[in-house]
């Protein structure tokens, strides 16, 4: 099961962070979780947001760029090893893993997003282990 994530191409300067977070308050989009990096002269922002569609078009009006992809969002329990077990499933079967990050972490347990090289493969993966996959309707 896959759910939708929006990636914001950000100039690397003040404030434009703030545009962006602006443009989705203003439009009642909410931001489920977020991770920011950084190169020299821009930021790449990727959201998981309560209407990627919507906060995609208000962004595009505001004139920031960005796209809608598929990734994957999964529960994993606080257990010693049970993020390696699922990482290992995944790049035993030759998936690279093109970036994670966590979504929160609560009482029942750690939550990442991740984009890998095979998200059909890494879906049947995940599919068969005990951990909880999210719809976009559980996210939004």
């Amino acid at each position: 099961m896959y759910v939708k994530q929006l990636s914001v191409f950000l100039e690397n300067r003040e404030g434009r962070l703030e545009e962006a977070l602006k443009v989705l308050k203003d439009n009642g989009i909410n931001i489920i979780s977020l991770s920011l990096s950084d190169a020299s002269d821009f930021g790449l922002l990727r959201l998981i947001v309560s209407d990627p569609d919507e906060a995609r078009r208000v962004l595009k009006e505001s004139r920031f760029s960005s796209q809608v992809s598929d990734i994957i969002a999964i529960r994993i329990s606080h257990t010693v090893g049970s993020l390696f077990e699922v990482l290992r499933a995944i790049t035993e079967a030759g998936i690279n893993i093109e970036y994670m990050y966590t979504l929160s972490v609560g009482v029942e347990g750690a939550s990442l997003a991740l984009k890998t090289s095979d998200l059909a493969r890494t879906d049947e993966l995940i599919g068969g282990m005990s951990v909880h996959m999210y719809t976009q309707e559980e996210l939004g």
